[in-house]
């Protein structure tokens, strides 16, 4: 492997793989907030929050951590303007005090924020406006959920870039994710290029899911899983261990999670059944990692083609590489791991996103058991489904491409009414 493409899959996975409290949708908006508060010296008499439709799609429908079940963008803001810490990035919530949730709920009783959705043409953006007497501040998140772009107090420019340079990164190393070199890296990396983010992945993610697996969260979906299927297979497991992870975190649970392709949901579903399996086999920590490296990478390569947000669930993609990180547990290799990624693509590529909320627990079990059975079809029986059949090309790569335009291009539309059908008033 060449040295660029080396650094840049470093680069890729330790900028990446970063920890997040909460979905990354209210928290992007209350970090906004939390920004915009700082940047007016004050607190404001009132804020106005604008956001581009996938926003309010994914913010809708999850409780606002560490809010005490409390949902809405007028919560996330209201909340992150109260008692959010911006320097804590996607933990901006992690210092909140019962007098803030009260405070925030006095706030909101009285008309303290205003909701809009933005015609802004990037999927992901969010505009938080706050005023006082005085004075007013601007802060403008585009295209990433840190990736502030315009900073303005009194209408005066503080800082201002393009959309695309927190982004430039990404798309830069992305292009140059394929699966050989994926493989390849994964067999060859020095682990101590990227040992600390691996350990905390493992670390925080299995944590929320033992919490989802053990406390009263959404539907309960990792436990149900445990309870009517059979609890002793590891496939069983691995598709609970996940689902109980997003049962917690789509519940409003305050502990953190390591989030792939800036989802939480996708980094809690890439690593948590690679482990289960890893337990299973009683592998080492090590061979661990080198499975967490090709499965959170293979998940990149997939999302990257489908931009942040969009109509096509990225359970999907997350499952995908899940399965991948089986099935080099077990010793596949390029071939194999093209195998699943086919066969899990052609199975359930085309899953609708509509929103984040408590079903995404099921999605994700779902799409861990198609992942499962890709690796088996794929790896065991040397099984694939071949060029042609529907989005189905030539190898793995053309694949990933082809179901990512579905996705990114096709689905646009698609995007648009599932927002407009949640966002009507159910009489």
């Amino acid at each position: 492997m060449d040295k660029k493409t080396y650094e840049a899959y470093v680069q890729l996975l330790n900028r990446e793989l970063q920890p997040a409290l909460g979905c990354t949708e209210p928290i992007s908006i209350a970090y906004a907030a939390a920004k915009a508060r700082e940047t007016l010296g004050a607190m404001p008499d009132r804020i106005s929050v604008s956001c581009s439709g996938n926003i309010i799609k994914n913010v809708q429908g999850v409780v606002v951590p560490n809010s005490m079940g409390l949902r809405g963008m007028d919560v996330a803001a209201t909340l992150g303007v109260v008692g959010g810490n911006p320097k804590s990035g996607l933990e901006v919530l992690k210092e909140i005090s019962p007098s803030d949730i009260e405070k925030t709920k006095e706030l909101l009783r009285g008309g303290f924020c205003t909701c809009l959705l933005s015609s802004h043409e990037n999927n992901l953006f969010i505009r938080i406006e706050v005023y006082n007497a005085s004075d007013s501040a601007v802060v403008e998140i585009t295209g990433h959920h840190t990736n502030i772009t315009l900073i303005e107090k009194n209408s005066d420019v503080l800082f201002s870039k393009a959309n695309e340079v927190e982004e430039d990164y990404f798309e830069k190393y992305a292009a140059l994710l394929n699966v050989k070199d994926i493989v390849e890296f994964a067999d060859s990396v020095n682990l101590e290029d990227v040992r600390f983010v691996l350990e905390r992945e493992i670390a925080y993610n299995g944590a929320i899911s033992q919490e989802g697996l053990s406390g009263a969260w959404g539907l309960g979906v990792g436990k149900s899983l445990l309870k009517f299927y059979d609890k002793h297979d590891v496939r069983t497991r691995a598709c609970a261990a996940a689902a109980a992870g997003s049962d917690a975190r789509m519940g409003g649970c305050s502990m953190p999670v390591v989030i792939n392709s800036g989802s939480g949901n996708q980094g809690m579903t890439v690593s948590l059944p690679v482990m289960e399996y890893a337990k299973e086999l009683a592998l080492s920590q090590d061979q661990l990692m080198r499975a967490l490296v090709l499965s959170n990478l293979i998940s990149m390569q997939e999302k990257n083609q489908l931009g942040s947000l969009s109509a096509f669930c990225g359970a999907v993609c997350a499952g995908a590489a899940a399965g991948c990180g089986i099935a080099y547990l077990h010793g596949g290799r390029q071939h194999e791991i093209s195998n699943v990624i086919t066969n899990c693509l052609a199975d359930i590529g085309g899953v609708v996103c509509d929103g984040a909320k408590a079903s995404c627990a099921s999605k994700i079990a779902t799409a861990v058991k198609s992942g499962i059975f890709a690796f088996e079809m794929g790896m065991k029986e040397n099984k694939s489904f071949l060029n042609g059949d529907g989005l189905v090309k030539s190898n793995a790569d053309n694949t990933i491409n082809s179901f990512g335009r579905m996705g990114r291009v096709g689905m646009k539309h698609t995007d648009q009414e599932i927002l407009n059908i949640m966002l009507e008033k159910d009489m």
